[in-house]
């Protein structure tokens, strides 16, 4: 048995494919196949399931897969602590960022991290919270940008900012014409938002105390704040979106943003990473990059604000 065994399970095990599996490996399928098999004969039991379409482990497989994840990620802690050691910046860094802040966030600060430290490989992937936090317990990414605090005892989070939500309102609403949005004001027949899953809607379905949402809803799922925006620009009700993305607006687009009555709608935006993170170095240069690019009041909670 050895870690290339390992990682070629794992990568079957995530594509639920032999070739893409293989593809992944940057191996031939007949070596992957065949390393695989060795394994198993060594293990004495089958780990997939070969009839099946797509390819799933068996019983006995599952948890020779669980406890390989374990593994490998304890071995890439090895050479993490070497880099920690040596103060070195080498290596991939995986980040994850949920997708309502990634397009706002990213270009405040990615480039200069880039060209301040070339030698840093950052691999960005765009993920919802709930896949997110699976990934970090498996040791699939170093680290992650969420909106809220993480509840899993083995992960733990840094506030890098709070940003508050704001409405975005067509023309034609009835609440354009008010400086400021209550909750009272929202009609959920009228509002575009997210679907299950994304934080974003979660806490604003809480703090509307809205029960459920219904036409634009139904009729328009997996959106993006993007798309719901465009909806917004045509003349179609309302979404909401978050404060950095007000700083991409133009003056025209402005005109269509209406802040939140007090208190105002609040989410922390976090650097969640393993308890036993080791790229401390790495770490501390993104998180200060980070900050230095927000506006200096979103990193307190300013008075009327309230985190949701």
């Amino acid at each position: 048995m050895n870690i290339q065994q390992l990682e070629y399970i794992l990568a079957v095990d995530t594509y639920r494919h032999f070739a893409k599996a293989a593809e992944y490996c940057r191996v031939t399928q007949p070596t992957l196949s065949m390393m695989i098999q060795k394994l198993e004969d060594e293990l004495g039991v089958k780990l997939f399931d070969r009839n099946t379409q797509p390819i799933t482990p068996t019983a006995a497989g599952r948890k020779v897969i669980d406890q390989a994840r374990v593994v490998l990620h304890q071995a890439s802690l090895i050479k993490d602590i070497v880099n920690e050691e040596e103060q070195s910046l080498k290596g991939t860094f995986r980040l994850a960022v949920l997708p309502t802040i990634a397009p706002y966030l990213l270009p405040r600060f990615f480039q200069q991290v880039s060209g301040k430290y070339p030698e840093l490989d950052i691999r960005i992937l765009e993920m919802q919270t709930a896949p997110t936090m699976k990934a970090l317990m498996n040791g699939e990414i170093d680290a992650a940008i969420i909106a809220n605090q993480p509840t899993e005892m083995q992960l733990q989070g840094d506030l890098l900012f709070y940003e508050q939500f704001f409405a975005y309102v067509a023309r034609n609403e009835s609440i354009f014409k008010k400086e400021l949005v209550r909750t009272a004001d929202i009609s959920d027949e009228r509002l575009w938002l997210l679907d299950e899953g994304h934080c974003f809607r979660d806490q604003l379905m809480r703090f509307c105390q809205m029960e459920r949402v219904k036409l634009h809803q139904a009729a328009y799922r997996l959106g993006s704040l993007e798309t719901f925006m465009r909806m917004v620009e045509s003349g179609n009700g309302i979404t909401f979106i978050p404060e950095l993305a007000t700083h991409q607006l133009s003056e025209k687009q402005k005109e269509l943003v209406r802040p939140f009555a007090i208190p105002k709608p609040t989410r922390e935006i976090v650097w969640v990473t393993r308890k036993d993170f080791i790229r401390h170095k790495i770490a501390g240069i993104l998180i200060e990059c980070i900050k230095n690019s927000v506006p200096k009041e979103m990193r307190t909670l300013q008075a009327g604000l309230r985190v949701v």
